[in-house]
């Protein structure tokens, strides 16, 4: 609508000009009417509100490149890899109504072109994801051995918050301001606990369970102890009978 190339455009936003000739027909662009309502002034500097926002890295970028798919069918990719409701995602890719969306959405999902691009974008998703099972570890240790100190300084003139850019803010699960004042509780401290004694069970050369153990003791006020004992796992099958009453329980 500016007075921009169809070429200028698909180099801009890294698709095709295929796709942009399939925004202009959608969105009905006509430079004789000006700009859009929505988009008032000049709209060089400006993505197209119907276009779905890109990610570095995150893959959509050769989605929108992908000429095996059509360029509603790209848009509706790249939506569902980050909702997974095909019905939605259609929607937002055909403008169409929502009946025909819902009727349509998971017949598209099967095409074979759609299918392996959509997974395509959840492998990509999935490798950005960098948490390790020593990553959990570490942070449920930091909930179980959580020091209140850290985010409150109390004494006789009463009670003061610690700035919130000096605290560990994932151990917080709650922060209220009422009547009373403001309260914070912290992430279960006893949760965290037992969840790390059934992993160091399970994982005794695990790098953490000597400082696991160690703090434990510091904080019970004994020495540090193993409790791969008899009566832990009693309790251990105990919780798993539990769990499974009614099936037959194979000790190993």
């Amino acid at each position: 609508m500016a007075g921009m190339k169809y070429k200028d455009i698909a180099e801009k936003y890294d698709t095709t000009i295929n796709t942009v000739k399939s925004w202009k027909k959608r969105y009905s662009w006509n430079r004789k009417e000006g700009a859009h309502k929505k988009e008032k002034g000049c709209t060089q500097n400006k993505r197209s509100a119907h276009a779905p926002r890109t990610q570095d890295d995150d893959g959509t970028k050769e989605t929108l490149q992908n000429e095996a798919l059509t360029p509603e069918q790209q848009i509706f990719c790249i939506y569902y890899s980050r909702t997974f409701n095909a019905t939605q995602s259609y929607l937002k890719a055909y403008g169409c109504s929502y009946d025909v969306a819902n009727a349509e959405g998971y017949k598209l999902l099967v095409k074979p072109c759609v299918k392996r691009e959509i997974g395509r974008l959840k492998e990509i998703k999935r490798q950005r994801i960098v948490a390790d099972a020593n990553d959990i570890v570490e942070i449920q240790m930091r909930i179980a051995f959580a020091d209140m100190g850290d985010y409150v300084a109390f004494g006789s003139r009463g009670v003061d918050l610690r700035e919130s850019s000096l605290t560990d803010t994932q151990l917080i699960q709650e922060v209220k301001e009422g009547k009373s004042g403001i309260s914070i509780k912290l992430a279960d401290r006893q949760k965290a606990i037992d969840w790390l004694a059934k992993y160091f069970l399970m994982h005794p050369e695990n790098k953490y369970k000597a400082e696991f153990e160690r703090r434990r003791a510091e904080k019970e006020g004994g020495e540090a102890q193993e409790f791969e004992s008899d009566g832990f796992l009693e309790a251990l099958k105990s919780d798993v009978a539990a769990t499974f009453e009614g099936d037959d329980i194979v000790e190993t």
